[in-house]
């Protein structure tokens, strides 16, 4: 038998390759995992988790605000970026130290360098030039921002990598996206006191969700004061004479601004791996192509994450990698389960979503009941806030199988968790109804409505 430096090298720090490493390490295999920046990866150094932070931070205008009609009296309020910086920064330490605990801990080999592939088995560590071999090889090197490389003036512009550094907090900021990253920027920025632009080229925004949350986000949006600019793109950035930037677009605005932000999708981080020189075959996007079980077209090499290009969230890159320890040491092969996976957008009102829209649902089944309520939630009652939450149901009428939930409002993420584990045990709509409500809540709305909004016959409302 071929004897190997390591049993499994993991390429990448990242949530997934971390969960990897430490489990393959706890069950007694020689592990190695490479990183070339700080453990954590994008979620935890400059996504997710500082993105939450930020939101958080957005949120206490409003807070102050409501406090009134509550009988409080708020004084004088300041905001202060850098210190909100600093104590980001403070944190993320903190979690990243909690990573390399884990794998020390597990027994995982920590190589602090970039690590590329020179066939199937084998992987140059570019800070010492040493070759090393593995039987099993994970990629888990995520995803990277479209830098936009064809707008003229990109290199004046940030991405989601750079916006958590910025020295000074920018009095004007212009986003180009429409997706998830672009609309939570949007909503952090307005709500630090900064002049919020945002520009997409489609219809609405956030095309992947249900239209009744993208519409009822860009409506509570613009009244907060956001601009929105649908179907425009930048055409191009320069800097003015005054040293701020001038945002040109395909309609002929001309946009100010301080900053500008490019939220315009994310690309596989595969350029420079080596994976020409293993052998291993990519897609349209530089995706790298995985079976059911993660594994490359390379019997070696396996690949997790949004190196995958399958779905692009950190909870499921680590359930990619829980599965791939299951089938490659547990005997126990595992394929992961991407169906129902709830998500969130942290705007302003939140969306939690899981399941199918309205439009896709209607594409796959004869007839919807929908159930939809909108309402003035309690808590802005007092406050004089007008903002509306949504929630919505899409039920299969053949089976009355709840397909999709989607809210829009404050804790939606929360509720979604929930409503995660209702549809994936396959609950009807007869059982919200069976449901006692929590009184009073906002969510009970999801268990008291008993008659269908309208329905949807053959695609078409009736």
């Amino acid at each position: 038998m071929t004897k190997f430096d390591y049993d499994l090298f993991v390429i990448g720090g990242g949530s997934g390759g971390v969960r990897a490493a430490r489990l393959a390490a706890g069950l007694g295999k020689k592990v190695a995992i490479a990183e070339e920046h700080r453990f954590g990866g994008t979620c935890v150094i400059r996504g997710c988790v500082p993105k939450k932070l930020f939101v958080y931070a957005s949120q206490y205008q409003e807070h102050f605000e409501d406090a009134r009609g509550y009988g409080w009296s708020v004084g004088e309020t300041s905001f202060d970026w850098p210190t909100l910086v600093a104590n980001k920064d403070r944190e993320i330490d903190r979690l990243e130290g909690l990573y390399r605990h884990g794998l020390e801990n597990a027994g995982a080999e920590i190589i602090a360098s970039r690590a590329e592939l020179t066939g199937p088995n084998s992987l140059l560590i570019k800070a010492t030039g040493q070759e090393v071999t593995a039987r099993h090889i994970l990629v888990a090197v995520g995803g990277r921002p479209n830098p936009h490389a064809s707008l003229p003036g990109h290199e004046l512009c940030i991405h989601s990598n750079e916006v958590f550094y910025l020295k000074e907090l920018p009095k004007a900021i212009a986003i180009a996206g429409g997706g998830y990253i672009a609309v939570e920027f949007a909503n952090i920025f307005h709500g630090l006191g900064v002049d919020t632009t945002l520009i997409y080229r489609g219809q609405e925004i956030l095309s992947r969700f249900d239209m009744d949350m993208r519409r009822g986000l860009h409506k509570e949006m613009e009244a907060k004061g956001i601009r929105i600019l649908c179907h425009e793109v930048f055409s191009k950035i320069e800097r003015g004479p005054d040293g701020r930037l001038i945002a040109h677009t395909n309609n002929g605005k001309a946009l100010i601004a301080d900053q500008v932000m490019l939220a315009l999708g994310r690309d596989p981080n595969t350029k420079g791996l080596g994976l020409e020189a293993a052998g291993v075959e990519t897609g349209q996007k530089g995706e790298i192509l995985v079976d059911e079980y993660s594994r490359t077209n390379v019997e070696s090499i396996y690949a997790v994450g949004d190196v995958t290009n399958r779905v692009e969230l950190t909870p499921v890159a680590i359930h990619e990698s829980m599965c791939l320890i299951d089938t490659l040491y547990r005997d126990n092969p595992t394929s992961p389960d991407h169906e129902l996976i709830a998500t969130a957008v942290f705007s302003q009102p939140e969306i939690g979503t899981v399941g199918l829209s309205e439009d896709e649902a209607a594409k796959r089944y004869d007839e919807l009941e929908i159930y939809r309520a909108e309402f003035r939630p309690m808590k802005a009652t007092l406050s004089g806030r007008q903002e509306k939450m949504i929630m919505k149901l899409v039920v299969n009428a053949e089976d009355r199988k709840v397909i999709g939930a989607h809210i829009l409002g404050h804790d939606a993420g929360e509720l979604a968790q929930i409503l995660g584990i209702v549809l994936k045990a396959g609950c009807t709509k007869d059982d919200f109804d069976r449901t006692m409500a929590v009184h009073p809540t906002a969510s009970e709305e999801l268990v008291t409505m008993y008659k269908p909004s309208y329905r949807v016959k053959n695609g078409e409302r009736v």
